[in-house]
């Protein structure tokens, strides 16, 4: 069966989608406090659902894994722990750059060195991408998503000018440039170690193609190992975070305590690659009741929901990087700029943008058919490349 770029895409815009919608659920959390909510809900996310889908859509998943080279292996988690780190530089770009701009930024550097890399670093970006009508093509559809986070990012900055002082982020106050940007840039370099990941799995998805999996399931037994490693930083962080808010009794309690932080104070996105989200993220921060009875078990529904919802943003990623052909490097942009335009479209349906100028409405739309057209631009390129592989047809060169 042929590669389907169109499929492809539309497979992204479900990745999109659960990445733009995983925190929805955790508006249904009561009394637990950030590192609770966001840990219970990561061990669905990273452990248990990539395990039972892996093997359940997956050949010998274990087979595969001791089979597969070991190098693969610890490459792959390591840019798992990595990406991980990109959560942690996250609320720093914030606080220099402000949540718009910082947003932008450390969402470029994503998009780029996602996008990029893995074809420089295997030699094809020369020959393969600049050689070819389809790889420029590709490329041109990758600067229109820059354009689109440009927009996107200009729409929260006028947004964020209009509002009254006394409601405009705190951390504008420490605005930094320099520093900033140097954070960012770790930030951005560091959330698109997710996409080297799944590079570093390729001898892993052959080998489970070989234990007869379909290659549409390719990618499961690569996700396994790869949050494996987010897990590691995720679980780290949280556990800090438990010892120092004293906030560890949570799991088990049926009444909350006085005196953990309130949600607002502790980081409210794990990545860049989540950044987007921050409308329905906001959302949850405000809506705090500190003391009370907890309700355990809807709280630990509501975080596995979430929990879920955020894996299956990966779990369509793979479905669509099989089918985007030889330019599978691609993915990666397809699924920053799917994320942006379905976490606008939560952030319009929230009433984010409610009250804001005519100036900062267009900046919005711009937005969206910047970014939709950038899904397509890069979804016909691989078109153009599947197409040429399958009528062996040579492309030629670009110029």
């Amino acid at each position: 069966m042929d590669p389907n770029p169109l499929l492809g895409v539309f497979f992204h815009w479900l990745g999109g989608l659960a990445s733009a919608s995983f925190y929805v659920p955790f508006r249904g959390v009561k009394r637990w406090a950030w590192e609770t909510y966001w840990l219970v809900g990561g061990v669905f996310s990273w452990i248990i659902v990539p395990w039972v889908l892996a093997g359940l859509m997956t050949r010998d998943l274990l087979a595969v894994l001791h089979q597969a080279p070991m190098s693969s292996i610890v490459w792959t988690f390591i840019f798992g722990v990595l990406w991980g780190f990109g959560g942690l530089t996250f609320g720093l770009t914030i606080r220099y750059l402000g949540m718009s701009l910082g947003m932008a930024v450390a969402l470029g550097y994503t998009a780029v060195f996602g996008t990029l890399i893995p074809p420089i670093f295997r030699g094809q970006f020369a020959s393969e991408v600049l050689g070819t009508r389809s790889g420029v093509i590709i490329l041109i559809g990758v600067a229109v998503c820059l354009a689109g986070i440009a927009f996107a990012g200009a729409a929260g900055i006028s947004k964020e000018h209009e509002l009254p002082e006394e409601e405009k982020r705190v951390s504008i106050e420490e605005f930094d440039l320099k520093r900033g940007l140097l954070v960012a840039t770790f930030c951005g370099i560091m959330s698109a170690c997710f996409a080297y990941g799944l590079a570093a799995g390729d001898p892993i998805k052959a080998i489970t193609v070989e234990h007869g999996t379909a290659p549409l399931w390719q990618g499961l037994p690569v996700l396994v190992v790869l949050l494996a490693g987010g897990f590691t930083t995720n679980f780290v962080w949280c556990v800090i975070l438990h010892i120092r808010n004293r906030t560890g009794y949570q799991y088990l309690a049926r009444e909350a305590r006085e005196g953990f932080p309130q949600r607002s104070e502790e980081p409210v996105l794990e990545a860049a690659t989540d950044a987007p989200g921050v409308e329905v993220a906001t959302r949850v921060m405000t809506e705090v009741e500190q003391w009370g009875r907890v309700p355990i078990v809807a709280n630990y529904l509501f975080s596995a929901l979430a929990g879920t919802t955020w894996y299956m943003q990966f779990f369509f990623y793979t479905m669509g990087e099989t089918q985007m052909g030889h330019f599978k490097f691609s993915s990666w942009t397809l699924h920053m700029a799917s994320i942006i335009i379905f976490s606008t479209l939560w952030g319009i349906a929230l009433d984010e943008w409610k009250g804001v100028s005519l100036r900062t409405r267009v900046l919005v739309g711009c937005a969206l058919l910047v970014l939709i057209g950038s899904t397509v631009t890069v979804g016909y390129g691989n078109y153009l490349g599947v197409a040429g592989a399958s009528t062996g047809v040579s492309q030629g060169a670009a110029h």
